[in-house]
């Protein structure tokens, strides 16, 4: 429901032209993790569709923190407009590392995620808070245009139980066979950046994850001062409980879609702030009934 009025409007103080400031839904950005593709987040695309937003879930390419990072922020560049990331397991490192100056970024959402500080790993933070993940993985090298690393696969017959234990054992041997490997440096390599610390983040901890310790989640949301909520999940929550997952995306979009715009990073302190006391003298003007301008305001929030 909407409501709006019409109201005077000055011109332009400073001879300039006038302004206005529309409310935008942001595009959000669905990053995946290890042993999966941009297939996992399906029930969440389609749920995020229908309620009219832009929706991108890029391949992740698991060859380590660095390069994928890199990688995922030169997918943002080609984005118009706000920005809301969510990042499920390594993507949320990714997330974490991309959004870094990007003033476009508007909400950080981690989904069962890794999400380091400055200086830490993978590694190092799952030193501090055990997961079945270390024994549940087997290791084979790989070569490719003259790189060459080591390979990260889930071994089959421990997929379902750490990865995936809610969903069915037909579905968990074809995950089995279809994964994608993470390379070893995806969780070796130290974080150099945290986003987190400058946007505003949601934190979904999956209650019932075996591949990342749920206490590791709590604390990485905690730590962040992230909007948190637990649900009672396998690491995989975006595939078992899309719905839950949505909801806690939308309120990370809903809070990008208010937040308030920016001043302009152009002109000189001086020029911004003469610009922001003609602004003043101009709403004075406003009062007084010279103009038009439309002010309008949404109501409610969209539901399920």
């Amino acid at each position: 429901m909407a409501l709006c009025a019409t109201v005077a409007a000055p011109a332009a103080a400073d001879g300039g032209t006038t302004t206005t400031t529309t409310t935008t839904k942001p595009t959000i950005v669905l990053v995946h993790g290890a042993f999966a593709d941009a297939s996992s987040w399906n029930g969440v695309v389609e749920r995020l569709e229908r309620r009219g937003y832009s929706v991108i879930a890029p391949a992740n390419p698991l060859r380590g923190l660095y390069s994928d990072s890199t990688y995922i922020a030169s997918v943002l560049d080609s984005i118009k407009g706000p920005l809301v990331l969510v990042g499920h397991s390594y993507g949320g490192s990714l997330i974490s590392s991309a959004a870094a100056g990007n003033g476009r970024v508007k909400s950080l959402v981690y989904v069962s995620a890794l999400m380091p500080d400055v200086g830490e790993s993978g590694m190092s933070l799952a030193a501090r808070f055990p997961s079945e993940l270390g024994t549940a993985t087997n290791s084979v090298p790989y070569r490719a245009g003259g790189v060459s690393g080591t390979d990260l696969y889930l071994k089959p017959d421990r997929l379902r139980p750490v990865f995936a234990a809610d969903l069915p054992e037909s579905t968990t041997r074809v995950m089995a066979v279809t994964q994608r490997p993470v390379a070893t440096t995806a969780f070796s390599e130290k974080a150099k950046v945290a986003a987190w610390k400058h946007i505003p983040s949601w934190f979904l901890v999956a209650k019932q994850d075996r591949t990342i310790n749920p206490d590791q989640e709590r604390f990485e949301a905690q730590r962040a001062g992230s909007h948190t909520v637990e649900i009672d999940s396998s690491h995989v929550a975006m595939i078992t409980h899309p719905e839950a997952v949505t909801d806690l995306v939308l309120q990370a979009a809903t809070a990008a879609e208010s937040a308030r715009p920016e001043l302009p990073a152009t002109g000189s302190p001086h020029a911004a702030r003469t610009k922001t006391a003609l602004t003043g003298i101009a709403a004075g003007s406003l009062i007084a009934g010279a103009g038009a301008v439309l002010l309008c305001r949404r109501w409610g929030r969209p539901t399920s």
